[in-house]
């Protein structure tokens, strides 16, 4: 059937944070120093692992990886939010919206499963350094990613398809600063107890199933790093594992607290709290946690900032 025969919303009003005409500036200046950051971050870093042969590692293919799903996770949501607040306009078309939808399901997902991969890869490095080379090889490294893509691919197709299928009626203001599934259920007029089974299900597999390989890989890493002789070399360790698991948490416990809590539960306020952190601050967090502080990465980094500075003087010259 026709989208267009099941919905009487032909678009959707995103309320944003706040409607206060003063408060506007505020948060269009804080959100695009936000996106930008973030994009500049990330960008830099697929940048100098590009140029770089010495990081055509698998960890560091990974981590390239997260920061190109980062930078379209983020380009999801904030460029549309920055735009309504410049055009005073809070209108999204229905298209437009499911759209969003999908594409940020997409590559959020991507980042729950990229995460769990990641700390995979470490726990072969750390736990079983004699078998890295043989169990990360470079096409099995390109197979761990294809498998993410299509998982997250999947599950973000089925939620768009049950979606489209729901009407809307009369209401169309959407309390956030995108479309998301929850705000959008909430607003549907028809039947969403299957949309609700979904979320639940497929939300707890992309989430857990992850979240899970994290946990015991960490487990194994954090039991690997106490044998450790040199009280210096645990220290460093624990610093970097310490921080790979403030990102984890700070992004598995919003996303948990939003997608898999009861709707009965949950303020529209918090929502939007909590979808900020996960969906802006985590992936300009991200580059520097990741990767900034790796002394390789600087490196590289330092070399291609290096490289543009001797281009330009050329270029002048």
């Amino acid at each position: 059937m026709e989208i267009e025969n099941q919905t009487i919303v032909s678009e959707f009003l995103l309320l944003g944070f706040s409607e206060e005409p003063e408060q506007q500036p505020i948060l269009f200046g804080l959100f695009l120093i936000m996106y930008l950051v973030s994009v500049v971050g990330n960008l830099s870093i697929i940048l100098a692992i590009g140029s770089d042969s010495y990081l055509h590692s698998p960890m560091y293919f990974f981590v390239a990886n997260l920061s190109f799903a980062d930078i379209c996770f983020i380009s999801t949501t904030v460029p549309k939010m920055l735009a309504n607040i410049w055009t005073q306009s809070q209108r999204i078309s229905y298209e437009g919206c499911l759209t969003q939808m999908h594409f940020f399901m997409t590559f959020g997902a991507l980042d729950d499963f990229l995460l769990g991969v990641m700390a995979y890869d470490r726990y072969i490095a750390i736990c079983q350094p004699l078998h890295y080379a043989t169990v990360m090889k470079s096409g099995i490294c390109v197979l761990l990613l294809a498998v993410c893509w299509i998982l997250t691919s999947s599950a973000a197709f089925l939620h768009t398809f049950l979606m489209a299928g729901l009407t809307f009626c009369a209401e169309n203001s959407i309390p956030h600063f995108f479309c998301d599934l929850t705000p959008l259920l909430s607003l549907s007029c028809s039947n969403t107890s299957t949309n609700q089974l979904m979320l639940y299900i497929v939300g707890s597999m992309v989430l857990t199933a992850p979240l899970i390989l994290i946990v015991i890989s960490y487990v194994c890493i954090i039991s690997a790093i106490l044998r450790i002789p040199s009280n210096s070399g645990r220290w460093k360790a624990f610093s970097t594992c310490g921080s790979h698991l403030t990102v984890v948490s700070l992004f598995y416990g919003a996303a948990i607290g939003v997608y898999l809590c009861p709707l009965s539960s949950r303020s529209a306020g918090k929502d939007r709290i909590a979808a900020v952190l996960y969906t802006v601050v985590t992936p300009m967090l991200n580059p520097f946690i990741y990767s900034l502080r790796n002394r390789d990465m600087k490196g590289a980094l330092g070399k291609l900032l290096l490289s543009k500075k001797d281009k330009h003087f050329k270029c002048i010259k």
